[in-house]
């Protein structure tokens, strides 16, 4: 009896274990995002740790490691409170027109985490921190950008759309002046504009269109962590713009 009731224990424990694993609680693990055996995936497994540094953790390409959580990032040329080095500021061009309510020069850190892999001007291994155990001196990695350019530190290199498929898509660049404006105060927010929606909860709109700080960033519509969705929109296509804009 009492062998049978450590034997059920262990089994629970070991199906408490996978309930409670990343895997299952978050859907970006095994997505383009998760660069965690990307190469392998791909089935390019003689190419691995060759591209980009293989950390072995999905979340720190982004997230601060948990004994570095009370870190000043900023010190270090962090994005504050990531775990990415920040990209040049003042390279970026923002959207501009005279209908703006309000303008930025320079987008806010929610969406220089994002700039900082898709404007191609850094590598996607570029962390402030890596995980306890990592040994630089084995590091063979070119640290790749996600960039069309044709040289040895670019993705471009090979991902021409000849001989892969091509990563410009990926690369939004610096120029963003012909993007949706970002880093801007919402201008629903309080009724000022009679052309937007007032929000339905402090932190945006019920359907998951998010504001940070009141603002739109590039995470107000896309979702990271949602990569069933086509272009990791928060609300279908057809409906999202309509979720801030009456006219």
């Amino acid at each position: 009896m009492q062998k049978r009731l450590i034997q059920g224990c262990l089994l629970f424990a070991v199906f408490a274990n996978l309930w409670y694993s990343p895997v299952h609680s978050d859907p970006i693990l095994g997505s383009k995002h998760d660069f965690t055996g990307l190469n392998t995936r791909a089935g390019v497994e003689a190419m691995s740790g060759l591209a980009f540094s293989d950390y072995g953790s999905s979340c720190i390409y982004c997230h601060l490691p948990d004994d570095k959580k009370d870190e000043n990032t900023s010190e270090a040329g962090g994005v504050p409170g990531w775990n990415r080095l920040t990209p040049a500021t003042d390279s970026y061009e923002l959207y501009d027109s005279l209908m703006l309510d309000n303008k930025v020069r320079t987008p806010s850190p929610i969406s220089l985490l994002c700039l900082s892999c898709h404007d191609g001007t850094m590598a996607v291994d570029m962390t402030i921190f890596q995980p306890n155990g990592w040994n630089s001196s084995e590091d063979a990695a070119l640290h790749m950008a996600i960039n069309e350019s044709n040289d040895l530190t670019s993705c471009g290199k090979c991902h021409d759309g000849r001989a892969a498929h091509n990563i410009a898509v990926k690369q939004i660049g610096t120029e963003l002046a012909n993007d949706h404006p970002i880093s801007i105060e919402y201008a629903g927010l309080n009724h000022k504009d009679p052309d937007f929606w007032p929000t339905e909860s402090p932190n945006g709109f019920d359907n998951g269109v998010k504001l940070y700080d009141g603002k739109i960033e590039c995470a107000t519509c896309h979702n990271v962590h949602d990569p069933d969705v086509a272009l990791l929109l928060r609300a279908d296509t057809d409906r999202l713009c309509e979720t801030c804009h009456i006219k």
